[in-house]
């Protein structure tokens, strides 16, 4: 409020005591009445609910940081999970076909997922889109099996603003665009592998990739994915220093052969 206008306010409110009457409430008083901090201004008559600074609406962000709002991301992230060691930490009660003898499954799809800088958006919901049998198909022999697949884009894909069909496309392109160096493309004795190691196994194998645009996870000192960061475009890497600060460090990790 500009000083004419407080002047006038309080020119107002003399006037009405001069008269006997309560003073009217002014601008000035009812903005007083509203607290504001670094999060935006709360209205003291509603205690709980603010209005975040800049006008946003108060929701619309996921648990994690990232905006539930279709489409709006920085980044793709594939993750590329090592079936074996799936396996070996607990996921054959899960993925029984998977995990079976003789699946002969490396390096299977966990997900695209649409990442932001500082946290990821998820569940953005379908409206009403669901995958189509023609759409699944699309990534047969991509995820390991099809309720991931199903879930994936739940979880995931719904944030992309694309359709099932460009989603499922766009994580086929992915994959066929990494290659799988030659230690984990058919590997049948156990392996003991450095996470940068592993890491600088896969820039020599995809060039223009560096160890700081993936990360390299593990699980109880076995093997659990490589994740890559991709341009929106997926022609592309990119750095993404949260992504990657969930690499393991240290010493060596046990990679299971395939099964």
């Amino acid at each position: 409020m500009g000083t004419a206008a407080r002047a006038s306010a309080r020119v107002l409110v003399m006037a009405a005591l001069a008269a006997g009457l309560p003073p009217v409430p002014s601008a000035l008083a009812q903005t007083a009445a509203r607290p504001c901090g670094s999060g935006g201004c709360t209205d003291a008559g509603s205690p709980g609910l603010a209005q975040p600074a800049g006008g946003a609406p108060a929701g619309g962000m996921s648990p994690s940081g990232g905006a539930a709002a279709s489409g709006r991301f920085d980044f793709y992230v594939l993750a590329l999970s090592w079936s074996p060691g799936f396996c070996a930490t607990g996921g054959g009660s899960k993925a029984r076909a998977q995990c079976a003898a003789g699946s002969g499954l490396g390096f299977v799809v966990h997900g695209l997922w649409p990442q932001n800088a500082h946290g990821f958006p998820s569940d953005c919901g379908a409206a009403g889109r669901s995958p189509s049998r023609q759409s699944l198909e699309t990534v047969r022999g991509v995820y390991p099996d099809e309720g991931l697949a199903r879930y994936e884009w739940r979880k995931h894909g719904t944030c992309t603003g694309r359709s099932p069909t460009d989603y499922f496309a766009d994580v086929r392109r992915a994959r066929d665009g990494v290659v799988i160096p030659p230690g984990f493309q058919t590997p049948h004795e156990d392996q003991t592998w450095v996470p940068l190691d592993v890491a600088r196994a896969f820039a020599a194998a995809n060039p223009g990739l560096r160890t700081d645009e993936m990360a390299v996870t593990c699980r109880g000192g076995t093997l659990e994915e490589v994740r890559i960061c991709l341009a929106k475009d997926l022609r592309g890497y990119v750095p993404c220093p949260e992504v990657a600060r969930a690499s393991c460090r240290g010493g060596g990790m046990d990679v299971p052969p395939e099964r």
